[in-house]
């Protein structure tokens, strides 16, 4: 009976030792997803970039801004590796996703503000309308260099006010000789187009 006692008595102690144990185990580290690198950042806005450029919701005026924006920030960060043997710091690393929250801030406020790509009617408008989705496709599959983008933005922007002044001139018309310069000036832009996303410079996708 004794012995019978001292066996149940062991099994117990080890029973509680072996549960005391695992209950002293720390839990698995919790995997946390790693953050964007820069690379992947600067490619995330690029996309947005080019989507609102697509449906309209950034100016080629807004998109002008930005894209001399993202050119700067790439700019910066070229000069940064090229100081430090291609790495970047800590430091520089930080001071890169401050500037690119600020450049996230602000594709999402020109998104969603109250100014839209309005292109117009008739064949002009429809011609400028193609030349803004040349220049999105670009932007997204890195065909056009986000300082690419933006000289090309500035043409269009030129034109787009150029047009909308011969139309306030003419009572919300454009005559037969506007639309003739209008033209030329979308050859010229369309030639630009086709020559930036067809050379060697690539946006870095």
């Amino acid at each position: 009976m004794k012995t019978r006692f001292a066996i149940l008595s062991a099994a117990a102690a080890a029973a509680l030792f072996a549960a005391s144990g695992f209950a002293q185990t720390p839990p698995p580290p919790t995997q946390q997803p790693n953050p964007a690198t820069l690379g992947q950042r600067k490619e995330n806005q690029q996309d947005r970039i080019a989507n609102g450029v697509a449906s309209g919701q950034l100016t080629a005026g807004e998109t002008k801004n930005l894209e001399s924006r993202e050119a700067g920030l790439n700019a910066e960060t070229r000069s940064m590796r090229a100081a430090d043997d291609g790495h970047l710091t800590a430091a520089d690393k930080a001071k890169l996703n401050r500037r690119q929250n600020r450049l996230s801030s602000s594709i999402y406020a020109d998104k969603h503000n109250a100014a839209e790509q309005h292109n117009g009617p008739g064949a002009i408008g429809q011609r400028d309308e193609n030349q803004q989705d040349r220049i999105a496709n670009g932007i997204k599959n890195g065909s056009l260099t986000a300082g690419e983008s933006a000289r090309l933005e500035k043409q269009q922007q030129g034109t787009n006010r150029e047009a909308a002044g011969m139309r306030q001139a003419n009572g919300g018309k454009l005559s037969a000789a506007d639309k003739k310069v209008l033209n030329q000036q979308q050859n010229k832009n369309s030639k630009n187009i086709y020559n930036k996303k067809h050379n060697n410079a690539r946006g870095g996708r």
